[in-house]
Formats: C-alpha cells, structure tokens, sequence
C-alpha cells in the first residue's frame, strides 16, 4: 500500500476512536435509580420504551422503561414521541424535573435528540 494510502487510514481509524470516546456508554436505568448520586448532572445513555408522554408545541415529559426500571426524560425542543415509542435518548441526569406544575423524581434532562435502537 502506498504511504498516502497508510496515513489516511490511520487518520480514519483515529477519527472513529476519538468520536467513539466521546459518546456516553448506554446505562441501565435500574443502575441510576438505585445510585442517582453516582450519575447526577453527568451525561448517560438509556434506551426502551416509552409508557407515558405528555407534550406541548415541541417540549415536553415522557417516561422510558428499559426492563431494569422507569425515568422520566425532560424534553425541551426535541418534541415527544408516543407511548409505546422504542427510543434511545442522552442527556443529563438531574435530582428533580418539574413539568406543567408537577415535581417528578430524578430524570433526565435531553441534551440530543433521540433515535430509535
């Protein structure tokens, strides 16, 4: 293989690590429920399924189930999807999320958007 051809691999191949590295891993939603403190104001990953939503012009709360547990997810801009939505969503976890003036436990604060996994 030529150099040229080498050197742009490897700078590919650094490329993905480096955007891997910065993606949180998926976290369990049952491993945040019984340690909040461990994740508070951190970014984490969780996926599953949507069991209530409640939503206005773009913003919004919905509560995703994984099979280890239930967390509610503040979304501010993203939209909400439906109940019985599969979703992937990321952001931040916080003590307390208030929505339409009501007090839920520790959440989620969406910082991107979701996809579907």
């Amino acid at each position: 293989m030529r150099k040229q051809t080498k050197l742009a691999l490897l700078a590919a191949l650094i490329g993905v690590v480096l955007l891997l590295a910065g993606c949180p891993q998926q976290t369990s939603i049952g491993n945040i429920n019984r340690d909040p403190g461990a994740f508070m104001n951190k970014e984490v990953s969780v996926a599953g399924t949507v069991n209530h939503s409640y939503g206005l012009m773009g913003n919004g709360i919905y509560e995703v189930t994984d099979g280890t547990g239930s967390i509610w997810v503040l979304s501010q801009g993203y939209g909400v999807p439906g109940d019985g939505a599969k979703v992937g969503v990321t952001g931040t976890v916080i003590p307390t999320l208030e929505f339409g003036g009501k007090s839920f436990a520790t959440g989620i604060r969406e910082t991107r958007h979701r996809s579907h996994p």
